[in-house]
């Protein structure tokens, strides 16, 4: 089969051994796979896939299994199904636990399916499971305009949680709103927590999902209402930064460190069936649904790399592996 392969950071399409097909696992003839900001850090060496995991890029794909391990009852070969991937998803053919497999929406592409599972799974765990955001609960989404973001904006509509966003721009910001936040900030005009505080009638928001890190820390827990949940999901902005013990315990605040990729097996499938029981009926009405900047070829993966690192995108980039 052929994949991507990262030589001195050049991102190459060539002929690789195909993967074997163990208990409980499934092989899938990849149709489309999507970019990842964690696609782009390991590729610089910075994100090492966990151990055992397959060292191609990509953390989701979508296609048609063509065979089941051991013990797998939950797809059969032929079914068309996306995955969430620890690694492998840029190739030609993808083995993956089965758990973490789920049949492809009939409604949706091969590329729509694609740009799905990292970004909902994302978005889920860290508003749903380690946050436990409540109905009702408002909650702050920084980088709004990005895959996890849109994912997480159409998830509060549809859940019933009042979300703010910060994006890039304010045409960005007004995409976010039409999918379904109520209002945002451009991250460009300085620090968002007056716009946050005003927006939520001074109170503070109950949960922040975060990929920023260090230096969002302090604005993020200004804006943190009392028993408010931050989770930090990303560091683009830094790995460190001064914690206000004092404010953090009169206010009940959490700090929560959050990363999906080394989670186990059985954990990640825990999500995956979360996704189905309470997001896929949304996305197969057409409630909720992919978004997506553009869909390039996979031997463009570096103009798709581009793409990303540009922050111009609104969504996901994704890769067609078949064309």
């Amino acid at each position: 089969m052929k994949a991507i392969v990262v030589r001195e950071q050049a991102l190459v399409w060539e002929e690789v051994d195909e993967p074997d097909v163990g208990p409980g696992e499934v092989r899938i003839e990849n149709h489309a796979t999507a970019v990842n900001r964690a696609d782009l850090a390991q590729r610089a060496g910075g994100y090492p896939p966990p151990p055992g995991a397959s060292p191609v890029l990509g953390l989701e794909c979508a296609g048609v299994v063509t065979a089941v391990g051991e013990g797998v009852a939950r797809v059969a070969q032929g079914d068309e199904v996306c995955a969430l991937l620890a690694g492998g998803g840029y190739a030609e053919t993808v083995v993956v636990p089965a758990g973490q497999v789920l049949r492809k929406p009939a409604n949706l592409s091969f590329e729509e399916a694609a740009a799905i599972p990292e970004v909902f799974a994302t978005a889920y765990l860290n508003l749903y499971v380690e946050a436990r955001l409540g109905r009702g609960e408002r909650a702050l989404i920084h980088a709004g305009a990005s895959g996890v973001g849109t994912a997480a904006v159409q998830m509060g509509k549809a859940f019933g949680n009042p979300m703010f966003v910060t994006a890039g721009s304010e045409a960005k910001i007004e995409r976010c709103v039409a999918l379904g936040a109520d209002a945002g900030f451009d991250r460009h005009r300085g620090d968002f927590t007056d716009a946050v505080m005003a927006w939520s009638g001074r109170e503070g928001v109950d949960v922040i999902l975060d990929p920023v890190g260090g230096s969002y820390l302090a604005s993020n827990l200004n804006c943190l209402a009392v028993d408010g949940r931050l989770v930090v999901i990303g560091l683009l902005g830094g790995a460190s930064a001064e914690v206000p013990l004092g404010s953090m315990m009169v206010k009940r605040q959490r700090i929560i460190g959050s990363t999906l990729r080394a989670r186990s097996i059985a954990a990640k499938a825990n999500v995956m069936d979360e996704l189905k029981a309470r997001v896929w009926p949304l996305i197969e009405s057409g409630e909720i649904v992919p978004v997506i900047e553009d869909v390039l070829p996979i031997d463009e993966a570096a103009r798709a790399h581009e793409l990303i690192s540009s922050n111009r995108t609104f969504g996901k980039v994704v890769l067609s592996v078949r064309g």
